[in-house]
């Protein structure tokens, strides 16, 4: 996702701008209240709480910074509801060597694989992209291992 060339779902971009907006109000408040009771501990040049509450305002500045150009050069896409193809937003069932495997194909900004939401640039999210249900669809893994998948259902 280097080159800027951002997809976000629509429930994507609501996700990021509650998060945005989080950061930017109430997490802003308390890291500056931190910084200002770490800084009436005296000496900062060896405060280790001055210095914990500064890192975290660094961490979480680069976060607002990241997730405003992610919202301000993304392209929204909505899935078409009619499609018989896979999509960006779509949720695919497939079979993959006899285990069903549930996904949801977002981009990258917004991928989880821990909650079953793929890249559009991934192996398996890229591979899926454009393909109807019983088609038999192959992805090469990072590892360079093939892996084969038949697509089962798909939902919008």
């Amino acid at each position: 996702m280097a080159d800027g060339n951002f997809i976000l779902t629509p429930e994507g971009k609501a996700k990021l701008e509650e998060e945005l907006h989080f950061l930017e109000t109430e997490k802003r408040a308390e890291i500056g209240e931190r910084i200002k009771v770490a800084r009436e501990f005296g000496d900062i040049s060896e405060n280790s709480e001055y210095d914990d509450a500064k890192n975290e305002q660094g961490m979480m500045e680069a976060r607002i910074a990241e997730i405003s150009r992610i919202l301000s050069e993304a392209t929204v896409v909505n899935t078409p509801k009619r499609s018989t193809k896979v999509n960006v937003g779509s949720t695919v069932t497939v079979d993959m060597g006899g285990k069903e495997r549930i996904f949801s194909i977002v981009g990258g900004a917004e991928s989880d694989t821990a909650s079953g939401k793929i890249s559009n640039e991934s192996p398996v999210g890229a591979a899926l992209l454009g393909h109807k249900m019983g088609e038999e669809v192959e992805a090469v893994g990072p590892t360079g291992r093939v892996i084969k998948m038949t697509i089962l259902k798909i939902e919008h």
